[in-house]
């Protein structure tokens, strides 16, 4: 997720305010202000005292030659750098991308800056520094920042094996997003193959649209989330950061508001996808919908060997659901 804040130095009650109201994470603010700002909202702030102290959390460097380039990338990388740009060469921040790798900030004064600062080198940094009291220019970095996200490879999968069981957990994923037709999430059995599945955005004769809800499988799914981090669907509750994909591969950031989990009819769809397998135990309904190459939803229940659908592959392991290079072998 890429971050946002505002450098409201100095003060500017309007500007803090809006930044509060556009998402942003955190604002940079003039010694002793911390408190004046959360009468206003929950949000983080960076000064002396606040949540993120220059110095000690943060570095704010002026890049102006080559000396200011090395000295960014021999702060500890647990530290956040902020790049202030005296004269705007891309150049010295594409050399931190690759030597430094990740915890860059950019200081922007517009919303097309800041666009060229987070998609840069496919990449991006870690986020901007928004230096500007024009209100229209906060929303518009705000909604340029919040739609940025690593666009998901998807692979067309093969039905091998429709297959009916008992009962077992499932698990309604509602975020406090509504999605679109061909929107869902990445949800597999295992960490190394995931069905993008589908929304309950559509309408039927018996079950109203829920287009914030993904009736996401069986408790013991891995759902694939930002950053590409992985969750168990029993482990996911409320507030916590999940991943949205449609059938383009275009990804957003949502938050989870439930889980609600119940007993209900299952099945097991397989599938395989570049010589890969892909499994998943969803609810057997057919309200719960797969998506296909031409990005529309089908039922699971109409699902049979041969049929062609949309998923993802992940390769190497998983520890505590971060991704590790290792060999694993899951059934």
């Amino acid at each position: 997720m890429k971050k946002l804040w505002i450098n409201s130095v100095p003060y500017n009650k309007e500007q803090v305010i809006t930044a509060l109201e556009s998402g942003a994470q955190a604002v940079v603010i003039p010694d002793g202000q911390s408190e004046t700002v959360r009468q206003f909202g929950k949000i983080d702030t960076v000064e002396k005292d606040g949540d993120l102290k220059p110095g000690v959390d943060v570095e704010f460097i002026d890049i102006s030659g080559k000396a200011d380039e090395d000295k960014a990338a021999s702060v500890p990388a647990d530290k956040i750098v902020v790049l202030r740009m005296l004269d705007w060469t891309i150049i010295p921040i594409e050399n931190l991308l690759a030597r430094r790798g990740s915890n860059i900030m950019v200081q922007v004064e517009t919303s097309e800056q800041a666009k060229l600062m987070v998609e840069i080198l496919e990449k991006g940094v870690d986020g901007v520094v928004l230096n500007s009291t024009d209100v229209n220019e906060i929303k518009k970095t705000a909604d340029i920042v919040r739609d940025v996200s690593a666009p998901v490879d998807l692979v067309t999968a093969t039905i091998t094996n429709v297959k009916m069981l008992g009962m077992g957990d499932r698990a309604c994923i509602d975020t406090c997003t509504q999605m679109s037709l061909g929107e869902g999430m990445l949800v597999g059995n295992t960490a190394s193959g995931f069905f993008l599945v589908h929304s309950e955005t559509i309408d039927n004769p018996y079950v109203a649209s829920r287009p914030f809800r993904v009736n996401a499988g069986a408790v013991h799914a891995y759902t694939l989330g930002p950053g590409g981090k992985t969750n168990y669907l029993a482990d996911l509750k409320t507030g916590d950061e999940v991943l949205l994909v449609n059938s383009e591969g275009k990804s957003q950031l949502a938050y989870l508001g439930r889980n609600k989990i119940e007993k209900r009819p299952m099945m097991l769809i397989e599938a395989e996808a570049d010589s890969s397998p892909i499994g998943l135990v969803l609810q057997n309904a057919e309200t719960i919908r797969l998506v296909d190459e031409k990005g529309n939803a089908v039922s699971v229940t109409s699902l049979k060997v041969g049929d062609k659908v949309l998923g993802h592959i992940e390769k190497g392991g998983r520890h505590f659901g971060m991704k590790v290079e290792e060999t694993l072998i899951e059934k």
